[in-house]
């Protein structure tokens, strides 16, 4: 076996990644670049145009020149535009998931399934857009109020490196939807399928500078972005540690944030649930995407009656979970994304080590040598004050504990900082709706996993962000709400301006 396993390069591999800005691709202003490499070799593949505040001023002026036409183009003709990217993003299905899958680790299978979302979150937006009302009150006889809704400006949008072209499209089709020009910055880990989205937008005929993407480290290219005084919104998803950052950066201009954070979400099981379907829940929930994901249910509590029998078993389904190259179909689990990260997640596992019981995994594949590879990882017996128990690890790794009664779940549950989501196994509903009241949580899943319906909102609580999107709570966010109060009769002031008057109504006859 070769020292360094070379992956599968897919067809069209670009070896320069390049800012996109009013419609033309651009090197970065000082000329900077940083090297791009895949998670199986960590060898660079490409090298990316290294944005700076420069480069940032340059996309959000294009941002802004493009702003008045795409804000006053009808609701009907961006929804078409929209429903062309959809299909611009199904047409390269094939090349976006082995984009994806060799830039981030992903396993090919599950980067097909992300390429489907991405283009499912545009169709879905743009019936969104036309078909979403304004309100209006009517109060009594004398007065009309309604709501008229228009887009805020530019937007700032900060993409997580997790399924990035996904997240992406999350966060670009209800922007274009609402009337928004957008300046993207992705992920510096996995900037490779951004770079498709110049063709994807060219080829549905978006107007040039309606959406332009800035390259960079965030430090530097997101914290400008962050900084402008022209960009009014910011939608991030990232870490907890980068979102308090971000908030505080975003004071001096009083920006609307919208901040999908970390998460250590609970899976709550109860001794009546669907044990076989329960196991199935908990695998998925934190072993697709390599648990690289921010709503994976990376603490399993379980009823301590039926304890040891599923932790046995979640054990010996870790351990036969197949873990391999991104670009084989039957990988389950592949290459975490950096070696940062890597370091990182390792780290965790040897603290684990010294917590907790390790009862599967632990380590690195004896067939896989090389490269960003953890077996999945499961840990028994965790006390709530373990590291592995309190922090977002964002890996393949679950820690496990028992709990007596509905109480004691409940408030294991609630005993980190987090609160993104949660789920709930049990055969009874009633106590299915009780502990789902009592979670904090922005999400919870009763008897399911992560199946999320795109009208619902997304968000969390407590470290875990703030805000919600999703639906028509994303379009919210991209617009701001203006209230106009028109009176129908006669108007009835009580108190005169004038001293003299003071106290006497004053008759206002409606001009004609």
């Amino acid at each position: 076996m070769p020292l360094h396993p070379v992956p599968a390069r897919p067809d069209g591999l670009p070896d320069r990644i390049r800012h996109w800005i009013g419609g033309a691709f651009r090197d970065s202003a000082d000329g900077a670049v940083f090297d791009v490499a895949d998670p199986v070799s960590n060898s660079p593949y490409a090298s990316a145009a290294a944005g700076g505040a420069a480069d940032v001023d340059l996309a959000v002026a294009a941002a802004r020149d493009a702003f008045p036409a795409w804000a006053a183009m009808g609701d009907r003709e961006r929804a078409n535009l929209l429903y062309r990217v959809a299909d611009a993003v199904e047409e390269r299905e094939d090349r976006l998931a082995g984009f994806e899958s060799f830039d981030s680790g992903l396993p090919i299978a599950q980067a097909r399934g992300q390429a489907r979302r991405a283009a499912e979150n545009f169709r879905y937006f743009a019936d969104v857009i036309v078909a979403l009302g304004e309100e209006a009150y009517r109060v009594g006889d004398r007065q009309l109020n309604y709501v008229v809704r228009s887009p805020t400006g530019v937007a700032g949008l900060i993409t997580p490196w997790n399924t990035p072209f996904m997240l992406e499209s999350w966060k670009l089709a209800p922007a274009l939807a609402a009337g928004c020009p957008v300046v993207l910055k992705p992920a510096e880990w996995t900037p490779l399928s951004a770079n498709l989205w110049p063709e994807i937008l060219s080829a549905a005929g978006v107007p040039d500078g309606v959406v332009n993407i800035v390259h960079g480290i965030g430090a530097e290219a997101g914290q400008a972005l962050v900084d402008h005084p022209d960009v009014p919104l910011i939608s991030f998803t990232g870490s907890t540690t980068t979102g308090r950052h971000i908030v505080r950066s975003s004071a001096e201009h009083l920006k609307t944030l919208s901040m999908e954070l970390g998460g250590k979400s609970p899976v709550v099981v109860f001794a009546d649930a669907d044990l076989d379907a329960a196991l199935d829940s908990v695998l998925f929930g934190v072993f697709s995407l390599n648990g690289e994901r921010c709503t994976a249910g990376s603490r399993v509590l379980v009823e301590r009656s039926v304890y040891d029998d599923f932790t046995r078993r979640l054990a010996e389904r870790a351990e036969r979970v197949r873990v391999g190259a991104p670009g084989d179909p039957s990988t389950e689990v592949g290459a975490l994304v950096h070696p940062e990260h890597y370091a990182r997640v390792m780290d965790y596992v040897e603290t684990g080590r010294g917590e907790a019981k390790l009862v599967a995994g632990g380590g690195r594949p004896s067939h896989l040598p090389e490269g960003n590879y953890l077996q999945p990882t499961v840990f028994a017996d965790v006390p709530r004050d373990a590291r592995i128990f309190q922090e977002e690890i964002f890996g393949p790794v679950v820690a496990v504990a028992p709990f007596d009664d509905e109480a004691e779940a409940v408030e294991l549950a609630n005993s980190t900082r987090y609160g993104l989501a949660a789920y709930v196994w049990t055969g009874d509903l009633r106590r299915g709706h009780r502990v789902a009241h009592a979670v904090e949580s922005g999400m919870v899943w009763v008897n399911s996993h992560n199946v999320r319906d795109l009208r619902t909102p997304f968000g969390g609580v407590k470290d875990s962000g703030l805000g919600r999107e999703g639906g028509a709570h994303s379009i919210d966010f991209f617009t701001e709400s203006k209230i106009v109060h028109v009176m129908l009769s006669e108007v009835d002031t009580p108190v005169s301006a004038c001293p003299e008057d003071r106290g006497a109504p004053v008759q206002h006859t409606p001009p004609t």
